[in-house]
């Protein structure tokens, strides 16, 4: 209409207070609903809109999450990333995202980043070495609460929603001794992270017992590093006869090299990952899984946010199941 709708001009088309047209637009249960149809109808067209800078002094609430995460470019961060969008503007709430980059230092950056833009709650997923909980501790001393996800701290003193990491690789142990291979390159990811600890931990506790599968551990920072590992070591005389991948980017650049080998899937060599479940079905043939959903892991995530922001609540450690998925490289 050319000039900004305000609840004064609102109330003075309609020869209202300000009051009842404000209480109107919030569905005040002493406005009649005959009033509040008026009140709605002139609002939508004048094109009014809230002030939520105001809203959001008066309330000190800013209605937008943070969440932070080593990297966007990930399969299961983006899965993740979507649900709790999703779910989030559901309850009226936007999302601010930060990258890390794997590096402490700007992680804690991105922490001040949030405090400063006075988000009602944080998730975060913690770079490599990642700073002590202390660090954490201060800003949940702050009523900001903080729901940690995937990559968690070790200590068990704060709210954290991750795969059962693991069942995940118990399962993969088992596909693995079901399907009588006897020389395993197991590819896992980053040492410092507890992820890892726990995948790598399951793994080698099953398949230490069957005295007939010798395992090679190798880690990988990054998907270069599994290329390198599988390069090298499918060069051997004696090349393992399966390789396990703990994620979707290790099995990225285990497959570089694998697609262009002389050798055939899963005759000469079979695959097996964790995987969120998209990167899988790229490859001929399609890679057998073990899925850790981050969509799914990021509707937890919200909820437990929602349930955080509404009441303090004792800390919870919520873990979603993994499930086995058949491919044809086993």
């Amino acid at each position: 209409m050319g000039q900004t709708a305000t609840l004064k001009k609102i109330s003075v088309q309609l020869n209202m207070s300000i009051s009842t047209v404000s209480r109107a637009l919030k569905n005040h249960p002493d406005i009649s609903e005959n009033t509040k149809r008026k009140v709605k109808e002139l609002a939508a067209l004048m094109e009014y809109e809230p002030n939520s800078y105001a809203v959001n002094l008066r309330t000190n609430k800013s209605k937008v999450l943070g969440l932070i995460v080593p990297a966007i470019s990930n399969m299961f961060n983006e899965s993740f990333i979507s649900a709790v969008e999703n779910e989030a503007r559901k309850s009226g709430y936007s999302l601010m995202i930060l990258q890390s980059g794997d590096d402490p230092l700007q992680e804690s950056e991105n922490l001040k980043l949030c405090k400063h833009y006075r988000v009602d709650g944080i998730f975060i997923s913690l770079a490599a070495e990642s700073y002590s909980s202390e660090l954490f501790t201060k800003y949940i001393a702050a009523d900001i609460p903080i729901i940690f996800f995937d990559r968690v701290p070790e200590a068990g003193n704060f709210d954290t929603v991750c795969m059962a990491d693991e069942e995940a690789a118990t399962m993969a142990a088992h596909a693995i001794i079901t399907y009588k291979k006897k020389k395993v390159l197991a590819l896992f990811g980053n040492p410092v992270l507890s992820i890892t600890k726990k995948r790598k931990d399951a793994f080698l506790k099953i398949l230490e017992k069957e005295k007939t599968v010798v395992v090679e551990v190798q880690y990988c920072i990054n998907g270069a590093d599994a290329t390198q590992h599988v390069t090298k070591t499918i060069s051997k005389t004696n090349p393992p006869d399966h390789i396990f991948c703990m994620s979707d980017e290790i099995l990225i650049g285990a497959m570089k090299v694998l697609k262009n080998a002389p050798l055939k899937i899963p005759e000469d060599i079979s695959v097996l990952a964790i995987s969120n479940g998209f990167i899988p079905g790229l490859f001929n043939p399609e890679i057998s899984y073990v899925e850790t959903s981050g969509f799914e892991l990021g509707k937890l995530a919200i909820k437990r946010m929602l349930e955080n922001m509404e009441a303090k609540t004792p800390i919870k450690a919520i873990m979603l199941p993994s499930r086995f998925v058949e491919g044809n490289s086993l």
